[in-house]
């Protein structure tokens, strides 16, 4: 097995894990998935769509920040860009919040709460 570990975190996250999860870190309860004007645009190039299209069709303005947009799916909400029984469609420009999962600053002293939403997390 080859854990991921990041200095300050009591966990390390097995990524082989993600095989067998249903993307559980792109479904759940709603939320913000902040992405920059760089993100953005190197979503809409992956998409292969002009960044107007992009802007109306993916994201939503929070105040003075942008997030992904999210699809009501049953009782939990899908990250926009999450195609079922595929993955992320635009996994190559994901923003980097979505990079840095699980090594949130939100989990750090929360390993628990943390490997109930992730199979791949092993306290340490």
């Amino acid at each position: 097995m080859d854990l991921v570990t990041k200095q300050g975190f009591d966990f390390g996250f097995d990524p082989k894990a993600c095989e067998q999860c249903n993307s559980r870190c792109c479904r759940g309860v709603s939320g913000n998935i902040w992405v920059t004007q760089r993100d953005i645009q190197a979503i809409c190039e992956t998409l292969n769509i002009n960044v107007i299209d992009g802007m109306d069709r993916y994201f939503k303005r929070v105040g003075n920040r942008f997030s992904i947009k999210e699809i009501v799916s049953g009782d939990e909400y899908l990250c926009v860009f999450l195609e079922p029984g595929q993955g992320c469609l635009i996994y190559g420009a994901r923003p980097v919040q979505c990079r840095t999962f699980p090594f949130w600053n939100h989990f750090r002293t929360q390993p628990e709460e943390l490997s109930k939403q992730c199979p791949g997390i092993k306290v340490l």
